[in-house]
């Protein structure tokens, strides 16, 4: 039997994986994906110089949806992020869906940033 405890286990080994040949620049930063069971939240990160670029997330008070934890939810803050990104002036990104399987929630945020302006 699987538990919930080992599905975030090998998330997180998936994720160092990942993260051991993915990295963000200042021109070409990091969109990183964290999903909670209540919430979802994405990153631009510039891990040359350790710093966040912009960041949105459901707890956000630009995101007024009923429920936090759908689709919906995902899509607003994949809008939202991608709009502050472009705002900083930043067009291109490397996408990090942080070790979770490119579905869902996390396919929701990552198409709703592509059509507000960020390329990857």
């Amino acid at each position: 039997m699987i538990t919930k405890a080992d599905k975030n286990e090998t998330r997180k080994k998936r994720h160092a994986r990942v993260r051991s040949k993915l990295s963000g620049t200042a021109a070409r930063p990091r969109l990183n994906v964290y999903r909670s069971n209540q919430h979802i939240y994405a990153q631009l990160i510039d891990d040359v110089q350790g710093v966040t670029l912009a960041s949105a997330s459901t707890l956000d008070k630009e995101v007024n949806v009923e429920s936090s934890s759908n689709i919906d939810a995902a899509v607003k803050v994949g809008e939202l992020v991608a709009k502050r990104a472009v705002e900083k002036g930043v067009k291109a990104v490397v996408f990090d869906r942080g070790g979770y399987l490119y579905h869902g929630r996390v396919k929701a945020l990552a198409d709703a940033a592509r059509e507000n302006g960020l390329e990857f």
